[in-house]
């Protein structure tokens, strides 16, 4: 497991603070009173160890079968709806939502759940009600990508919001239109309690292999299961 380079100013210089004070608190310890260095000391190092793990970034292992759509992030699967007024190039109008709500114990850096080629980049302004509030999705700070993607050779729209929650004040998008993102690769983060939304077309040949209440860990959970010509003579040769 590797630390992000997303939160590098944050353990990165939070460890340069950290060292600093525990080296305080062992003068303080040696030369005033044992416990008066002590006691702060074991406080900053569970801070920073705190900081450490929310800033983590754990080795996946990605699904080998190309029809599977991953999950972005990790968390809980809060709500699957269809949305009408989805309106990010290349969609237009409607779109089907899968929301993953992450607590402060998640992981928190965001995966592509199929390979990308990012055609827009939207930011709203918003509110930074908690995440498990059903307004959060509406109201709240939001990052959106949005573009063309491929499973098992199929290409479709696809796209991917972070927003902010209650604690979480910061997202972290560094992709830009043009590029293009691998299949369970990171392309940012949301810092501290928030949610992800994945939207795909409202299509059949999408099947939804995930339901309310479900845990799902970034880049190895299956959201989504393409149906290609190929997938749908097997099911018809098995019938």
């Amino acid at each position: 497991m590797t630390l992000t380079r997303y939160g590098i100013r944050e353990w990165g210089g939070g460890g340069l603070v950290a060292l600093l004070l525990l080296v305080g608190c062992y003068f303080a310890a040696v030369h005033v009173n044992f416990y008066l260095g002590l006691i702060p000391g074991v406080l900053i190092v569970l801070i920073y160890g705190f900081v450490v793990f929310f800033f983590r970034n754990p080795h996946r292992t990605l699904p080998s079968n190309p029809e599977f759509i991953l999950s972005p992030a990790d968390g809980v699967v809060r709500d699957i709806t269809v949305v009408d007024d989805f309106d990010q190039a290349p969609f237009e109008g409607k779109a089907l939502r899968i929301g993953i709500f992450l607590s402060v114990l998640s992981v928190h850096v965001n995966r592509t759940p199929a390979e990308m080629q990012v055609v827009s980049k939207h930011y709203r302004e918003g509110r930074y009600l908690d995440a498990r509030n059903p307004d959060c999705a509406r109201e709240n700070e939001a990052m959106t990508i949005a573009g063309n993607a491929v499973a098992a050779g199929v290409e479709f729209p696809m796209a991917i919001r972070q927003i902010s929650g209650a604690i979480a004040r910061r997202i972290v998008c560094p992709v830009e239109p043009g590029i293009k993102i691998g299949r369970g690769k990171i392309y940012g983060m949301i810092k501290f309690g928030s949610r992800t939304e994945l939207y795909l077309p409202v299509d059949e040949k999408f099947e939804i292999l995930v339901k309310p209440g479900d845990k799902v860990s970034g880049g190895s959970s299956v959201l989504a299961k393409i149906r290609t010509s190929q997938t749908a003579a097997g099911d018809g040769n098995n019938e």
